[in-house]
């Protein structure tokens, strides 16, 4: 049986995320959605809120599953989970670079685990987690790029936030040259 991680904080889970895990469903029989903790890192989402919308978001996925991993590298935790392939999304060339670099470092790491990159299809290749905290943070439409219920948990989020309300110090004038 080959299993495969799919890794990432998912703060919160993309369209993209999910099109990586449900072709990554397709190539192995089990996928472990790893959802990674870093107590750096300040998240929108907390750790069982994101696990939360993750398991939601994958539930039609039947050979697929949500762990939440807090410390250690995802290549041992993909090590200890029993996969044997870690699986990551490249949207572009920078993507492509970090990732190589990456899974360089996991092979010397843990030799067992092989690194399998997926393209990302081109409707989502300007997609992350980051550009919809942006965009739902001042009052833009998230819906074509995340599930519905993440629409959702943004909108929550973000329903009181300053940036959503257009303050100007001067009328506009409708200028015509």
């Amino acid at each position: 049986m080959r299993k495969a991680v799919v890794a990432g904080s998912f703060d919160p889970i993309t369209n993209g995320h999910l099109d990586i895990i449900e072709r990554s469903s397709e190539l192995f029989d089990e996928v472990i959605v790893v959802l990674s903790h870093n107590v750096q890192k300040n998240y929108l989402f907390s750790l069982d809120e994101r696990k939360s919308l993750a398991e939601e978001v994958i539930a039609h996925v039947p050979n697929a599953r949500v762990v939440a991993v807090s410390g250690g590298l995802t290549v041992e935790a993909a090590a200890q989970l029993g996969a044997s392939v870690l699986v990551r999304g490249v949207r572009n060339a920078t993507d492509f670079e970090y990732e190589a670099t990456l899974a360089s470092h996991n092979r010397v790491q843990n030799g067992d685990v092989e690194t399998v990159l997926l393209l990302s299809k081109e409707e989502y290749r300007f997609v992350s987690s980051s550009m919809m905290k942006e965009l739902a943070r001042f009052g833009g439409d998230v819906t074509p790029f995340v599930p519905s219920v993440v629409a959702d948990a943004l909108q929550e989020k973000y329903k009181d936030a300053p940036e959503r309300t257009i303050k100007m110090d001067e009328e506009i004038t409708d200028v015509k040259g």
